[in-house]
């Protein structure tokens, strides 16, 4: 599997996105900077969580500006997977990508832990792998997690099946315990948790493998 991961200038989890993925596909991606505007054809795309452009202006708002989106926009609605992680789901809402915000925490605070997601929907692209599990242990990291949108949105999420994961102790306020939702499509999937840093004992644990085998599987 090919992938490229979009580096923005205050992305902190860049490297460890690409670990997760050269480990996982034993291939090492692209790293694609944000001035870019075009790259090599890829199978996979991934949006690693940081704090790009840092989050001057609101949180992925100016990331989804950059030059290299417009690619990443057109490869993602042409049906490319797409990844983004914390700050980069943030960049997918502000895209249009996904639907919904990402505002300040309930509590106003940092929260920085492991945290243990329900899994909503195991028959995605993204998700497959963890079929016949209830849920994962995957670690948090952001002061900007709580998912928010209308009650419509909310309704059309959950009973299009498009909710991924939710969070097992609501932890930031979000709507409905939201941690991950997918496009129409199933192709985007935007969540706060960070699969990548849950990819060996030496991490704490391998839950985040998952995601990235359910990918490779369903582009091989």
């Amino acid at each position: 599997m090919k992938s490229a991961v979009i580096v923005f200038p205050g992305s902190n989890c860049d490297r460890d996105m690409a670990v997760a993925i050269e480990k996982i596909t034993g291939v090492k991606p692209l790293m694609v900077w944000h001035q870019d505007t075009d790259f090599e054809a890829v199978d996979f795309i991934a949006l690693p969580g940081g704090f790009s452009y840092g989050d001057y202006l609101r949180c992925g708002a100016m990331s989804a500006r950059a030059n290299v989106m417009k690619e990443v926009i057109k490869r993602a609605n042409d049906g490319v997977p797409t990844l983004g992680v914390c700050n980069g789901f943030q960049v997918l809402t502000e895209t249009g990508l996904l639907p919904g915000a990402l505002m300040r925490n309930a509590n106003l605070h940092f929260v920085c832990k492991d945290v243990s997601l329900n899994i909503a929907n195991s028959a995605s692209m993204f998700t497959s792998d963890y079929s016949g599990q209830s849920a994962i242990t995957i670690p948090v990291a952001h002061h900007d997690g709580n998912y928010f949108a209308d009650a419509e949105t909310l309704d059309q999420l959950e009973g299009e099946g498009r909710v991924a994961f939710t969070y097992g102790t609501d932890i930031n306020g979000s709507q409905r315990g939201i941690a991950g939702i997918l496009n129409a499509k199933g192709t985007i999937l935007g969540m706060m948790p960070h699969p990548e840093r849950m990819i060996g004992s030496e991490l704490g644990g391998t839950d985040g493998c998952g995601l990235f085998t359910s990918v490779m599987n369903a582009v091989s």
